[in-house]
């Protein structure tokens, strides 16, 4: 990962854990307010109109305070993002393909021309939030460099105004998954709950309440967004009736609203599941759900067949006496073959330490062909032809089975070693004589992140003819 990207992941976890500690000091007071029937009270939405253009450095507080004469304590400013990248001068010349690319760490899926994609703030919308409609031919405008810095200096610039005690959220317009349309999300907030977490808490029939976090930043944006939008031209809402929602300190800002990688269960989108396999050979100890494995194994059934038979099976060594028998048979082959070939003892340990991945590995999986399928030919050309094709099904199995293994979140390593010694692996795990083992994959949790893929050229791997 770059260093801005750590940085920026760096500063989402602290805000994350700041939110939290400030959410839980609140947790109680909030939480019987609202349970006390709050949710009933009356809340204001309320477009303000009257803002011109906005220019790079123009002053958005003045213009803010000007429009709207009554903002009160305890008002929440919600504010569209376009216009405070106008003000910070967030608006490129050039084409918006070239704007897009500049964005994105990570495209997440695509189709046609359309891209979902995650920008370095950690967001993930189409094409990277940037836009070109209320800007000039010819120009884009790009989402604020740092959005909860945006709100908190606009929050700064409010109250030394001598304005009254505010919050802030920034805002932009997210599609949702499954979902059709658009919706305003907060993507910058300051001295506004993000959320209100009522896990640990009752409900009204005494049951605890487990995994309710209330995206409160997110409903304001929305509510907000029922009295502005771009064709009315009215890019500034005040809501009124959440004062218990506005903080004295700028708090944690809607960082803390994105998902940490390790909790996102959609993590892969189309155009990265391909990607998402990557050898690991260091493994935690953590244990590997089995569960998780078998449905990796479905995916790995979805592969060509020949004939239409089912050439492929995996076998599951659990148990680490199954596992250390397996390494020991193939280690013991390994250094016999080498001692023939005359290496030193000095080379071979080098040499076996390549296997140690697979040792440390919780769960190990033997693939093996069943070749029982394959037509009979009299002549060599099309039987090896025969046997390569019912080795490609494998080959085919195994890359699915890795992928999937990568969306499960675990990471795998494949180690050839039983192409290498199959009578002596198939006689260690008690193999079929018809299962022949085509190599073993270390499955585990990955004990640190994969150095980033070294990138490559398609056109070095490509023959048009």
């Amino acid at each position: 990962m770059p260093a801005s990207r750590e940085g920026e992941e760096a500063r989402r976890r602290e805000g994350e854990q700041a939110g939290r500690r400030e959410g839980a000091g609140a947790h109680d007071e909030v939480a019987r307010a609202r349970t006390a029937g709050e949710r009933g009270r009356e809340i204001s939405v309320r477009g303000v109109p009257g803002l011109p253009e906005i220019e790079p450095g123009a002053d958005l507080a003045a213009l803010i305070t000007g429009a709207a004469t009554d903002l009160r304590d305890g008002d929440i400013v919600v504010v569209t993002s376009k216009i405070v990248s106008k003000a910070e001068g967030r608006v490129a010349h050039g084409d918006r393909e070239d704007a897009i690319d500049a964005e994105t760490v990570r495209v997440v899926a695509r189709r046609g021309d359309a891209r979902i994609v995650e920008t370095r703030h950690g967001l993930v919308l189409a094409a990277a939030g940037v836009d070109a409609s209320n800007t000039p031919p010819g120009t884009v405008v790009l989402l604020p460099e740092d959005p909860d810095e945006s709100a908190r200096r606009l929050r700064k610039a409010l109250r030394d105004r001598g304005g009254p005690s505010v919050g802030v959220i920034i805002t932009d317009t997210l599609g949702r998954a499954w979902r059709i349309g658009q919706t305003d999300t907060a993507i910058g907030a300051a001295g506004v709950r993000p959320f209100v977490d009522y896990r640990g808490s009752e409900d009204s029939f005494g049951n605890s309440l487990e995994v309710t976090l209330d995206a409160v930043a997110d409903e304001i944006a929305a509510a907000a967004d029922l009295v502005k939008g771009k064709a009315s031209g009215v890019p500034v809402a005040v809501v009124r009736g959440l004062a218990d929602l506005v903080t004295a300190g700028d708090g944690p800002g809607a960082a803390a609203l994105i998902r940490p990688a390790a909790d996102d269960m959609f993590r892969f989108g189309a155009a990265d599941v391909p990607l998402a396999r990557r050898t690991v050979r260091e493994f935690t100890s953590e244990p590997v759900s089995l569960p998780a494995v078998r449905r990796a194994i479905s995916a790995a059934l979805t592969a060509p067949a020949p004939h239409h038979t089912e050439p492929w099976r995996f076998v599951i060594l659990e148990s680490a006496q199954s596992r250390t028998e397996l390494c020991d048979a193939m280690l013991e082959a390994w250094i016999t073959d080498l001692r023939g070939d005359g290496f030193t003892e000095e080379q071979i340990a080098r040499r076996v330490r390549r296997g140690e991945p697979l040792r440390n590995a919780p769960v190990i999986i033997v693939p093996c062909l069943i070749p029982k399928g394959m037509h009979p030919y009299p002549d060599d050309r099309r039987s090896r032809a025969e046997q390569e094709m019912f080795l490609i099904s494998m080959g085919a199995s195994v890359q699915n089975l890795m992928v999937s293994l990568a969306a499960e979140g675990l990471g795998s390593c494949y180690i050839s070693s039983t192409l290498f010694c199959p009578d002596a692996a198939g006689d260690a795990i008690g193999l079929p004589f018809d299962c022949h083992p085509m190599g073993a994959i270390g499955i585990g949790h990955p004990a640190s992140a994969p150095a980033p893929r070294p990138p490559r050229d398609p056109d070095h791997f490509i023959l048009t003819l």
